[in-house]
């Protein structure tokens, strides 16, 4: 299931200057400097023992299982280059906003006499520096995936649907099923 929230992570790792890390150890050892040389602190975070930290740092393992690969590089993605990440956000969110490109279905309610029959719409548009940092600031105070949705459904029907204020008065926008989304900034 696509959320809003990780597809606005993807967005944001775009604007990355270098790759992250390839091999088990490098993450390994990136994720230890992260967290002040505790080996233990990263493998509370991980799910496994200090000593298998140890080995990683030591390149005494190579391959991990499959899930702790995920869950290491996933760790990775989340700590890597948090001031490129920050200027990028604060660009997108003070004067070049986001692109959105969003396959969903659409709810509605309007005045009385008109449609409000959901139906799917794939919709590609630009939104504007104020929807992106209502966005950004939602993702970073914890806001759950409900909240994301809402927000880019009221960013859509002020952008699309009431084309800023120009139609529609009224019409209030729902993003129910919502089966492909991606940012770019």
């Amino acid at each position: 299931m696509v959320t809003i929230g990780e597809e606005l992570d993807k967005a944001v790792q775009g604007a990355f200057t270098r790759p992250i890390p390839k091999t088990a150890g490098a993450q390994m050892r990136y994720l230890v400097r992260q967290h002040q040389r505790s080996t233990r602190r990263v493998a509370d975070l991980l799910g496994i023992s200090q000593r298998t930290v140890e080995r990683y740092v030591k390149n005494q393992i190579r391959t991990p299982r499959p899930e702790l690969a995920d869950r290491l590089e996933r760790e990775v993605r989340v700590r890597w280059q948090p001031q490129i990440r920050a200027r990028a956000k604060q660009a997108a969110a003070t004067t070049g906003g986001i692109m959105i490109d969003v396959q969903a279905r659409f709810g509605y309610t309007a005045a009385p006499g008109s449609t409000d029959d959901a139906r799917v719409r794939h919709l590609t548009l630009a939104l504007p520096p104020e929807h992106t940092a209502r966005l950004f600031h939602a993702q970073e105070a914890g806001s759950t995936d409900d909240q994301l949705r809402q927000i880019a459904a009221e960013a859509l029907g002020q952008v699309y649907f009431r084309d800023n204020g120009h139609r529609a008065h009224g019409l209030e926008v729902e993003l129910t099923d919502l089966i492909d989304l991606e940012f770019e900034l």
